[in-house]
């Protein structure tokens, strides 16, 4: 009876209960062990698009200075540009749906909205050479042959801006010719009052477009040397935060949770999204790298400069890697997200790898251990609290458990030395062991969340299971148990030892451990112990389960559990008596949230 053999099924079923739960908050966990390592998170290293916002982009402005004034095929020339260059898609039902990379079926959507049909040019214009878009990369460019151009052979270019005109020795003017790029406007591009950074700023992503005749022209030497590519413009392109998310970065902050934005996108847009959820505020130095800056760090260097990171942009996937890595070092327990192929390695390297469910790849998700169906950051927060509630509900399972164990061992052992040989008989002990171990664990292991978890700072991965307040717990309570049966058993020998009086004392038992079954909810939790009870179905079906049980063995057990009929008026007694193990339990948390600790013991 001592041995927690009920551990073991409360851990698996508070895992899987857990696991269950959780995919209706958007969290499909795909390893078991995930649903509680996420609760012990301490970082977050977060995408950006679609995580933080709503991934729902549309073009916002475009700016191509040769269209002012230009005639109709200056105005294909972008549209070519445009639907040619892409992989993307855009369905014709009801109503239009882009499928495929959200930054590109933006640019499709506005073509379409513009009634111009992206699929008839992209039939006319005849690819010849393709290069993807890569994290490494950061642009795509597609060759062929341009009807717009008389059937010329052209290289499409678009990706981010600073890139693709850093590549661009001329640029096309409101005449439509091409001119030499001098530093003053390749400045006004950049910085201008309508310029690319004055757009990143306010937290849209920017895509430069270029291009040059493709004649003689290797497609190859444009990732390793500027190819003198001509500018034609950019167009910039918002996706708004999600509603929920400046809450969720909130509940990180007081749960004590780091959080950092891993994104390719350029440093002012990444910067404006983090000031808009609440993650940077203008007195952050240091908060801010770029993907090359990170590159260029030692792992010294490193060590000292990212605990206050929050914001690493233009980052590619193995700077996410060596983020996640070095947090560890530091003794973090890193949860990342990632919907690419090449995030794979940090998703499966760090301690919690949470892919994306809608834009991530077969890849990303294989690597993870949750798959965030809805792609939003306060899915991953839902993670966290199911996690640490997953925690603490192990930790009553423990906490009631141990202390049965020591009440039982105790009155064993003690009870031959005052002249009770078997305070317990065997099948007493069993039924103990089933109500008090295997229904226990059924009735704690489902406890639902608390959100109130989330206002507690994250526990150590090294810690014990049970705390040092837990043993006082457990010595106090069981202390007091083993008091009050001493002394029921002393009285039981004094006035000579009937089955009568061990009926009482086997009943008084079971019921102080019943009423305790109440306290060990509210481990971490306090409040009261009723608050919300009626609302955990399966505690109250346990519960009831425990107390018929104990009264029907009491009434017809017999001589298999030494046991005779207790009247009403005995029942009533032995519940009221005992009852004070949970009144002295209320009473205690009364007078801790007295002292302004939240009443937290109410189902969020």
């Amino acid at each position: 009876v001592t041995v927690p053999e009920g551990l073991a099924m409360s851990v698996t079923l508070s895992l899987a209960y857990s696991m269950r739960k959780m995919t209706a908050t958007n969290n499909l966990v795909r390893r078991m062990h995930a649903c509680e390592t996420i609760g012990a998170a301490t970082v977050i290293c977060t995408d950006k698009t679609g995580t933080l916002t709503q991934n729902e982009m549309s073009v916002f402005e475009t700016c191509f200075p040769f269209l002012n004034g230009g005639s109709g095929s200056r105005a294909a020339f972008v549209y070519e540009a445009m639907a040619a260059n892409s992989t993307a898609h855009v369905s014709r039902g009801e109503k239009a749906e882009a499928l495929g990379n959200p930054t590109e079926s933006a640019l499709l959507l506005w073509l379409e909205g513009k009634g111009v049909d992206y699929r008839q040019i992209r039939g006319d214009f005849k690819i010849t050479e393709q290069l993807a878009f890569s994290t490494d990369r950061k642009f795509m460019t597609t060759r062929g042959l341009s009807p717009v151009n008389g059937g010329a052979d052209i290289l499409h270019v678009k990706g981010a801006p600073e890139l693709v005109l850093a590549r661009c020795t001329t640029f096309l003017d409101e005449a439509g010719e091409d001119r030499a790029i001098s530093e003053k406007i390749r400045q006004d591009v950049l910085d201008g009052p309508e310029g690319i950074r004055s757009w990143q700023s306010r937290g849209m992503r920017v895509l430069g477009f270029a291009y040059r005749r493709g004649e003689g022209l290797e497609m190859e030497r444009l990732e390793a040397e500027s190819v003198g590519l001509c500018w034609m413009g950019f167009a910039a392109i918002a996706d708004a935060v999600r509603e929920e998310v400046p809450d969720a970065i909130k509940a990180c902050f007081n749960a004590g949770i780091g959080v950092k934005i891993v994104t390719g996108d350029n440093q002012e847009t990444a910067s404006e999204i983090a000031r808009q959820i609440g993650l940077l505020t203008e007195n952050d130095r240091g908060a801010r790298l770029t993907g090359g800056e990170f590159e260029a760090m030692s792992d010294e260097e490193l060590v000292k400069a990212v605990p206050g990171l929050k914001v690493l942009s233009r980052a590619k996937p193995q700077h996410k890697l060596r983020l996640v890595k070095t947090l560890q070092s530091l003794g973090e327990v890193v949860a990342v997200t990632g919907d690419g192929t090449n995030d794979a390695p940090a998703l499966n390297y760090a301690n919690v790898g949470l892919a994306m469910g809608k834009a991530g790849t077969a890849v990303a998700k294989e690597a993870s251990d949750i798959i965030l169906l809805d792609d939003s950051f306060r899915s991953i927060v839902n993670a966290i609290m199911w996690g640490r509630s997953l925690y603490q509900n192990i930790q009553r399972f423990v906490l009631f458990q141990l202390t049965v164990n020591v009440a039982a061992l105790f009155i064993a052992l003690l009870g031959p030395f005052i002249g009770v040989e078997l305070p317990l008989t065997v099948t007493q002990m069993l039924w103990v062991n089933l109500i008090m171990d295997t229904f226990a664990a059924l009735a704690l292991a489902t406890e639902p969340p608390h959100w109130n978890v989330m206002n507690q700072k994250p526990r150590s991965p090294e810690a014990f299971i049970v705390t040092p307040k837990m043993w006082r717990t457990i010595f106090a309570y069981g202390a007091a148990f083993i008091v009050v049966l001493i002394a029921l058993l002393l009285n039981i020998e004094k006035d000579g030892v009937t089955d009568y009086e061990l009926s009482v004392f086997f009943n008084v038992f079971v019921m102080l451990q019943f009423w305790n079954l109440f306290n060990a909810r509210c481990l971490g939790l306090g409040g009261s112990a009723l608050k919300g009870f009626l609302s955990n179905k399966g505690f109250v079906c346990i519960a009831a389960v425990i107390f018929i049980g104990q009264v029907l063995i009491t009434w017809f057990g017999g001589s298999a559990f030494r046991t005779t009929p207790l009247t009403l008026r005995d029942f009533v007694l032995i519940v009221a008596a005992t009852s004070f193990v949970l009144w002295i339990g209320e009473l205690f948390r009364f007078c801790q949230a007295g002292h302004g600790q939240e009443n937290p013991c109410q189902n969020s």
